[in-house]
């Protein structure tokens, strides 16, 4: 897989389009006006479904800004080891802006933080493949504007 990381010199296997599609599962059912739950293996997470919301839970935007962010923290430690990138910890911010009529996300913007003594050319090749090999960050970009930045921290 190493070869078609971004940055590598390949374009890539036509091989990987003939490979079985991964399926996703996930069970959400309503336990009362004020909220729902999710469930995936042996996972739960509380959802504000409440229609005056909830601070206690995740809105439908939130699980996706969270589901991104994850998204892109996992990418980063799949693509990390094969680009030999060392990192002690990483972090990401995201706000999502909504239009009302019709409601939709209208952007998202992000700012992956990371905390690495490597050098910029270096960052920006970990966030072109953070963003090139995420399913859920691709799937986003498809219908919203998706911008952001990588930036490195100070060690802590």
């Amino acid at each position: 897989m190493t070869s078609a990381l971004a940055g590598t010199g390949s374009k890539g296997s036509a091989n990987m389009e003939q490979l079985p599609q991964i399926e996703y599962v996930v069970q959400a059912r309503r336990i009362d006006s004020d909220g729902s739950i999710a469930q995936c293996k042996d996972a739960t997470v509380q959802l504000d479904t409440s229609v005056n919301g909830r601070v206690d839970a995740f809105n439908p935007v939130e699980l996706l800004l969270a589901a991104l962010s994850a998204c892109m923290i996992k990418g980063l430690a799949r693509v990390a080891p094969m680009l030999d990138f060392d990192y002690r910890n990483v972090s990401v911010k995201l706000r999502a802006s909504r239009q009302n009529v019709p409601p939709r996300i209208t952007r998202i913007e992000y700012e992956i933080l990371v905390e690495t003594e490597e050098t910029d050319h270096r960052l920006s090749l970990l966030h072109e493949n953070i963003r090139k090999f995420g399913t859920v960050s691709n799937t986003v970009a498809a219908g919203t504007s998706l911008t952001g930045t990588i930036c490195r921290i100070a060690r802590r």
